[in-house]
């Protein structure tokens, strides 16, 4: 192979690229923010905004600069070093079948695991190209996924009704819930903040020079973050909740800084509006007080000019199809069109028995939650795009670079150029906002009924244990950690019915099959591609 060689590769390695990074906006980050959406702390247009941003900068300006040629280490790069185009084609066929999988499984509501996707396709690559001896089947490869399947919920929902019971016990289920909330808000801002700049810090920024940093400096940084965090929650944001929710006054979010200086803001008296169902009726036509009215002062030029009128207007409609307006305005109505969708199934009569099992607490000491999460919600996002990137990343990257020197680098590191990160970045931000909704709509309120105390819990819950698990060596997946922590939520209500088992049971039964369905699309596509006659005479 020589420099260049088989650029096809590489021009459908991109596409496969980008409809993989599809996938992971789609199932990953829309799992990451279903609790937030779900709760009703935040719209799914406000999430897909703060997603936007979040991701594409996690990817963009924290995505490591390199990325494992073979995921995992599940199958050894040196295989491939006489044949380097093998390579090429191995990582393509690993983009399709992971991406065809995620985005399948995304359209079904399905929350799957899009690292595990993307090492199953590469071990039916492998098994297509070298047979089952070169996969690491051992707990250094296969065994320790499969451990993730149990580890990860369970270990997810300890840690999470750790966080969630005490709040319940202390505060929620309080008479005076609401001062007892206030209260206690610095407190959680201090936690929150404490785990999120650690993880961000630790976990989230392998680009940056927090690598190198010694774990004493690292807690000393978050420490620092979160003592200044829980200052200005302490001396801003508790009298902006007095007045904004005792004192139902009428003051906003950038009120904060001042809020010690405004004035008191009555909230705005309710506008009772008049009917104008007479005049309408009266301006377009129709019956009122048992009167036919046309709304026109000639009935009988109306109708003489009837069967014109409707042909100017159809000739009129036809021109207007092709009008730039109303391209723009299709294109528009296609773009916007998952952000505008109703996801948290409040009204769903299949769920209203698992909703009406939960226990509800008082609003306004919810509502109290709604911040927290947020914050969790968008630490988590962030951390997501500077690591998962590499999934849809890094084949690609593997691919530009052999295709590039016509070598195979056995050091199993592949350099990911800024333009990849830009690249994925953006086709994470396109899932979510076009396909987010799908598993957003499943996994929030399809499980179990949310608020916001229960999704800051699942969240909180999420980043620690993952943080935890990381350090200590145990497998886990983000994916099975917030479905794990979301079915720990259901579960402290004290009732098996406030859980939707069957959606549980698809969700484990999509976290089984993602390897075998991943591998074998991947493997059949390598074994026809690489078998396949390269002549045609």
């Amino acid at each position: 192979m020589n420099p260049h060689d088989y650029t096809w590769i590489f021009a459908l390695g991109i596409v496969g690229s980008i409809c993989d990074a599809f996938g992971i906006g789609a199932n990953d980050v829309a799992n990451s923010f279903a609790s937030s959406v779900s709760s009703g702390s935040l719209t799914l247009g406000q999430a897909c905004i703060i997603a936007v941003f979040t991701e594409f900068l996690g990817a963009f300006l924290l995505g490591s600069n390199t990325a494992e040629t073979i995921k995992g280490g599940i199958l050894s790069v040196k295989l491939f070093v006489p044949q380097p185009e093998l390579l090429m084609l191995g990582m393509l066929c690993a983009l399709v079948g992971s991406a065809a999988w995620v985005i399948f499984a995304s359209k079904k509501g399905i929350p799957v695991s899009t690292t595990h996707s993307i090492v199953g396709a590469i071990i039916g690559v492998g098994i297509a190209a070298f047979g089952g001896g070169a996969i690491q089947w051992g707990y250094s490869g296969v065994a320790k996924i499969i451990t993730s399947w149990f580890v990860s919920p369970v270990a997810a929902g300890i840690v999470t009704s750790i966080i969630y019971l005490p709040t319940r016990y202390i505060i929620l289920e309080n008479p005076n819930s609401l001062e007892r909330g206030i209260k206690a808000i610095p407190v959680y801002f201090f936690f929150t903040s404490l785990i999120g700049a650690f993880y961000i810090i630790y976990k989230g920024a392998p680009g940056t020079d927090a690598a190198s940093m010694t774990i004493g400096v690292v807690i000393g940084i978050s420490v620092g973050v979160a003592c200044a965090v829980t200052a200005f929650s302490w001396i801003f944001f508790v009298k902006w909740l007095r007045r904004r929710v005792i004192g139902k006054e009428n003051i906003r979010w950038y009120h904060l800084p001042v809020v010690h200086f405004i004035k008191y803001r009555p909230a705005p008296e309710p506008v009772v509006e008049q009917s104008t169902e007479v005049s309408s009726e009266l301006e377009s036509g129709g019956e009122v007080d048992g009167k036919m009215h046309t709304g026109s002062k000639h009935l009988g030029d109306e109708v003489d000019c009837e069967a014109d009128t409707d042909a100017q207007q159809n000739e009129a409609d036809g021109a207007s199809k092709y009008s730039l307006a109303a391209i723009a305005k299709r294109l528009k109505y296609y773009a916007l069109r998952g952000v505008k969708k109703d996801v948290r199934n409040l009204n769903n009569k299949k769920l209203a028995d698992v909703h009406e099992a939960a226990r509800k607490f008082n609003d306004d000491t919810e509502y109290l939650f709604s911040f927290l999460q947020i914050i969790t919600a968008c630490l988590a996002s962030f951390s997501h795009g500077s690591n998962d990137v590499a999934n849809a990343a890094g084949p690609i990257a593997s691919i530009y670079e052999t295709w590039k020197t016509a070598q195979v680098d056995t050091s199993g590191k592949a350099p990911i150029p800024m333009w990849i990160l830009a690249m994925a970045g953006l086709a994470i931000d396109v899932g979510l906002l076009t396909f987010g909704y799908h598993v957003m709509r499943k996994l929030g309120n399809g499980v179990t009924y949310l608020s916001p105390s229960r999704g800051f819990s699942a969240e909180l819950g999420t980043s620690l244990t993952v943080l935890t698990a990381s350090k200590i060596g145990l497998p886990v997946s983000t994916t099975h950690c917030i479905t794990g922590a979301i079915a720990a939520i259901g579960l402290c209500n004290g009732n098996v019915r406030a859980l939707n088992w069957k959606m549980l049971g698809w969700c484990f039964l999509s976290w089984i099959i993602t390897l075998p369905i991943a591998g074998l699309t991947a493997g059949l596509l390598f074994a026809f591609g690489s078998n396949a006659p390269n002549k045609l005479f």
